[in-house]
């Protein structure tokens, strides 16, 4: 196990080397002026423009520039904005909320999908299956932001049942903004075990545990839950980054303060220092979220050995 781990933290390196550059290129390195519009509608003094370019070593070749931010980056320095500043405080000030909207739509997703899923997948087809695959469809058809809107007019506004924005995001007001969040992964869930419980309920391990006279729900929850949630772990566990990286709509619509609205903010006024800064933590997480499905399969499936 400890020369996996080793191994996967060793490919990581290159993977984290190699997405951080493009984003570093695709921010700094595209045609135009970075600093247009940061003066208003007047052109910025060439004072200015000088000062900035020298602090983000734009006059360096792009590979230069990239090496020095890389280098800073692992002292834990993200740098400064445009405007002075420090990125790496903005994120330990928004990423916290978005982390905790993320879990909570992944605690939705995994408890009401699977739940879902593997009721539907051991009755077979009969009214739970077919509304389970009704509303798993219809919730597929719909876009998040849709579905954002239609919760927060109807029960925020015409029912008055939920609070229309998070006015402070503790974990009890973040469920709806987190349900919204997780609506389109909770029915590919649903989907996804449903499909791997229906196939392995009729493997030949589960009918030996049958045949050995083992109880039913002790085979269900032994054996056939085990081997079947697999591909299921590995879709919740990169959807926990795409959460956090994909939370700008549902944290705009429901008002919340989270890194969503700092990236978005960041894009409209060309802050690239503060876009490739949350851009790197989200890619940390995805590789770090990876290596955890990795090792959890050995959990799930005692077949799967590392060494």
């Amino acid at each position: 196990m400890g020369r996996y781990v080793l191994r996967r933290l060793l490919q990581m390196i290159p993977v984290f080397l190699g997405t951080t550059f493009l984003i570093y290129v695709m921010v700094w390195a595209v045609p135009g002026d970075p600093f247009e519009g940061k003066c208003g509608e007047r052109d910025c003094p060439p004072s200015y423009v000088a000062a900035m370019r020298e602090q983000f070593n734009l006059d360096d070749n792009v590979f230069v520039q990239y090496g020095k931010y890389l280098a800073n980056l692992l002292q834990g320095d993200f740098g400064k904005t445009s405007s002075g500043l420090e990125v790496a405080d903005r994120i330990a000030a928004t990423f916290p909320v978005t982390l905790k909207l993320a879990v909570v739509a992944l605690l939705i997703e995994a408890v009401i999908g699977i739940t879902a899923g593997v009721v539907s997948g051991l009755r077979g087809r009969g009214f739970l299956d077919s509304l389970v695959l009704v509303s798993t469809l219809f919730l597929i058809s719909i876009p998040v932001f849709v579905t954002g809107y239609v919760v927060q007019l109807v029960f925020g506004i015409q029912l008055g049942w939920i609070t229309p924005t998070v006015s402070k995001p503790t974990f009890v007001n973040l469920i709806v903004p987190g349900f919204v969040l997780a609506s389109l992964s909770m029915a590919y869930v649903a989907r996804l075990s449903r499909a791997s419980i229906a196939e392995n309920k009729r493997a030949d391990y589960v009918r030996t545990a049958l045949a050995k006279g083992m109880r039913p729900r002790r085979v269900v929850g032994v054996h056939l839950l085990r081997n079947s949630l697999i591909p299921v772990i590995t879709f919740l566990g990169t959807d926990l980054g795409a959460f956090l990286g994909g939370a700008i709509v549902t944290e705009g619509i429901f008002n919340v303060p989270g890194v969503g609205g700092l990236v978005f903010r960041s894009i409209l006024t060309k802050d690239g220092a503060m876009v490739t800064g949350v851009v790197t933590v989200l890619v940390l997480v995805y590789l770090l979220m990876t290596l955890l499905v990795d090792l959890l399969y050995a959990v799930l499936d005692p077949r799967i050995r590392y060494e």
